[in-house]
């Protein structure tokens, strides 16, 4: 049969006395085939009929199935069936593909730029809708021959679709490489990117299918349901990526010297908008954080020192408007709005900058241990309360204009609670305040009555109104109220009560719940420790291990067993033991997790003429009943007894020499039969500073994993309620209510935004792409 006609109008279809019998060959059965496959590929915008579809579905089944022998066009061997006859079919029409495919690159080798954009936009788009037919055509060789041939490991073969998208690849797209290591396709698409840049026009929707079909082909070749971007990255990403900063840095550079730094601000501010609306318009959502930072480095960051050195006669020249417009640039970039707080604090708050002073250790100051003299929680509350009860008015600054004169006051003290000279990270202020709440609330704290307790608390929360980052003095407050209520620390439970109350009333409940569930779990310990020594008693256990039990629900206590193992030491391994078979007898189906890291006890000691008591923790305790009976075990004896990690077992090591109960000589420890201290009962349980610095770690990274769930949160709330808002609007609301638990910043609320759109929470208007609809 000949082939057919490119002319629509000189193109017909067989017949059905045209279709070739079930027992064709190859040849023959392909040559009917590929005249409907040309057609689908090349002409299927003139239609086709469901007969003529029929009898091409029909010719494929009739040749896959039938019985003859014939060699495998995979592996060699011979057999029958479907599989032998696939393998032919098959090859035919990689052939094909492929074939079709290098026409089209000689049809492209003469066209540039946008002449090639097009070509290859019109011919892509005809090919996989051409490829999408032809693969549901071919359904019965994917649905049988192909799902075998994968079944046994063959990687090469694919989907009919799939087959046709690796065709494209092979035979067509990487042809385009250029001269200068850019695919010219990729150029092309980079010129024109400039021209819109320039303010031409431009066709956004032909850049966005010749860059769809970029991410369409970095597909998992195999797993074709598995999408992969190193094409897209590769061919399209690193070359814009690296187009858009030489473009930026080159203009941003002109613009700067020949315009106000007004200017400047208000031409950076536009520039990076319009590259977020880059994003929406025709690139892949994963370009928007390199794009986002290469922006920024080039126009703000390389800027800064401008911005900065002009801050402060935009203070004194009160143009609000450029105040804010440099705030929302700087606020981007790391530490670009420490300068301005500085400067812009300068003029509101003198007095709360000088009283800070004040409070600070003195540099060099060393304390007793001979370390650098740290910062006293309650000296710096104290001066910011005083500099509070002083200045009931300040002035209104542009960063939080929208407030009003009932936030006047608020913005003054949240600034210099926030930054000062001692508040030199964001965190500082919250992380202080959750200090010396604790420092009030132990019941070391004897300079405080009950009432006047009360009362320390009450100022203790005009600060904690003050501070940004809510959820950060939540998260320190939370660690320091777990280590009082595991050590019995509380000076009492109605003001552990108090203050949560306090929390509750200016945060709400969902602030306080874990902190409340803490205090259940306390209460409950007691009566589960009760009842096991009831348990005890009654069955006539004589033990000389006395044991106190907190059992801790794992989802409200800021605590996690440490990554070490850990032997539990025959002495108290009985006591251990029938805990652990209490425990699981009452409460069937739970685990018990140990968290032996702020677990404590009491050895008394028997080797020394004086009878002391050390007070240690659950690793120290391994450590010290080694010694039983040895007075000399080596650093490896130890460790292998105790079964602790290196990390771990090191540092608690090292607080034994320093208090010395044991003595070291290179890898040796020996037990200082000579020990003395004027204190019967000995505190060896010392906090070890590198897991200090990583408890301060891991709070703040567990902050930063809430803030993502606190935008999204809001934004559903809100639009749930409004079930339509503008863009602007949007992220007021979000940015005013979130503003009482920390300071929220656009970019992250637009990120959420976005994040809601691709799970089909929201959805943009369609004539309005400014405006949100609300979806679930």
């Amino acid at each position: 049969m000949p082939a057919a006609s490119t002319s629509g109008s000189n193109w017909r279809e067989p017949t059905k006395d045209e279709k070739p019998p079930k027992d064709a060959d190859l040849k023959t059965a392909w040559a009917f085939l590929r005249v409907g496959v040309e057609h689908i590929m090349t002409r299927i915008h003139l239609g086709m009929s469901y007969s003529y579809y029929i009898l091409l579905y029909t010719a494929i089944y009739d040749f896959c199935t039938q019985n003859r022998p014939s060699a495998s066009a995979f592996g060699g061997g011979r057999g029958t069936g479907a599989n032998l006859q696939g393998a032919e079919l098959y090859r035919s029409l990689h052939n094909y593909f492929s074939d079709h495919c290098k026409d089209l690159k000689e049809e492209s080798e003469k066209l540039s730029d946008l002449e090639l954009l097009k070509f290859y936009a019109r011919e892509w788009d005809r090919y996989t809708t051409g490829a999408t037919y032809v693969n549901k055509l071919f359904n019965y060789l994917n649905k049988h021959w192909v799902k075998r041939e994968k079944d046994e490991g063959r990687k090469e073969v694919y989907t009919v679709y799939t087959l046709a998208l690796v065709a494209w690849k092979t035979n067509f797209f990487r042809f385009f490489q250029g001269t200068n290591g850019t695919s010219r396709l990729t150029q092309s698409l980079l010129k024109q990117i400039e021209h819109q840049r320039n303010g031409d026009a431009v066709d956004s929707g032909l850049l966005k299918r010749v860059i769809d079909s970029y991410v369409m082909l970095g597909l998992d070749e195999s797993d074709a349901q598995r999408q992969q971007l190193d094409v897209y990255r590769e061919y399209f990403q690193e070359p814009f990526i690296l187009a858009t900063a030489a473009y930026y840095k080159a203009e941003s550079a002109a613009f700067s010297s020949n315009n106000s730094v007004s200017d400047y601000m208000k031409r950076a501010e536009t520039r990076l908008q319009e590259e977020v609306d880059r994003v929406n318009l025709y690139l892949h959502d994963t370009t928007t954080k390199e794009l986002k930072e290469t922006c920024e480095k080039v126009l703000i960051a390389a800027h800064s020192d401008l911005m900065w050195d002009e801050f402060q006669s935009l203070l004194d020249g009160d143009r609000s408007d450029d105040l804010t417009r440099m705030y929302g640039l700087l606020m981007r970039i790391p530490n670009g709005l420490e300068p301005l707080r500085k400067k812009f604090e300068e003029h509101v708050k003198k007095a709360g900058l000088a009283a800070v002073q004040r409070v600070l250790p003195a540099p060099g100051a060393v304390n007793e241990a001979g370390k650098a003299e740290s910062l006293d929680p309650k000296a710096y509350v104290e001066a910011l309360l005083e500099v509070h009860s002083t200045y009931g008015e300040v002035v209104n600054g542009p960063f939080r204009a929208e407030l009003g004169f009932n936030a006047s006051l608020d913005r003054a003290c949240r600034e210099y609670c926030n930054a000062n000279a001692a508040a030199t990270t964001s965190t500082k202020s919250p992380e202080l305040l959750a200090s010396y709440c604790d420092q009030l609330l132990r019941k070391s704290n004897k300079d405080l009555d009950a009432e006047a307790l009360e009362a320390a608390l009450e100022q203790a929360m005009v600060i904690f109104k003050f501070i940004d980052d809510k959820d950060v003095f939540q998260k320190f407050y939370q660690k320091k109220l777990a280590q009082r209520l595991i050590s019995s620390a509380s000076a009492s439970d109605d003001s552990e009560s108090s203050m949560i109350t306090k929390l509750k009333e200016l945060s709400g409940f969902d602030y306080t719940n874990k902190l409340m569930k803490m205090f259940q779990d306390v209460n409950i310990g007691r009566d589960i420790t009760e009842r096991f020594k009831n348990k005890e008693r009654t069955m006539g256990v004589q033990s000389d291990v006395e044991g106190t039990f907190m059992v801790l629900g794992t989802n409200f206590w800021p605590l996690a067993p440490q990554a070490t193992d850990y032997s539990v030491p025959r002495e108290i391994l009985p006591t251990y033991e029938r805990f652990v078979k209490f425990y699981g007898e009452a409460h069937n189906g739970r685990k018990l997790t140990w968290l032996w890291h702020v677990s404590k006890t009491e050895l008394r000691t028997t080797y020394l003429y004086q009878k002391y008591i050390f007070m240690t923790s659950a690793y120290q305790m391994a450590i010290l009943v080694q010694f039983n009976e040895n007075d000399s075990l080596t650093y490896r004896d130890i460790q292998t007894a105790t079964r602790i990690s290196e990390t771990i077992l090191k540092p608690q090591l090292a607080l034994l020499v320093k208090a010395k109960v044991l003595l070291q000589e290179d890898d040796t420890y020996d037990l200082n039969l000579n020990f003395k201290s004027k204190k019967i009962r000995v505190q060896l349980n010392q906090p070890v500073r590198s897991e200090q610095k990583a408890e301060a770690t891991e709070v703040l990274t567990a902050v930063d994993e809430d803030r993502k769930f606190v935008y999204q949160a809001t934004i559903v709330r809100l639009m749930k309620a409004r079930k339509t808002m503008k863009h602007h609007a949007l992220i007021q609301e979000v940015t005013a209510t979130i503003s009482s638990k920390f300071t929220p910043k656009v970019p992250e609320i637009k990120r959420a935004i976005d994040h809601l759109i691709d799970k089909e929470y929201l959805e943009r208007g369609a004539d309005d792409k400014d405006t949100y609809n609300y979806l679930a």
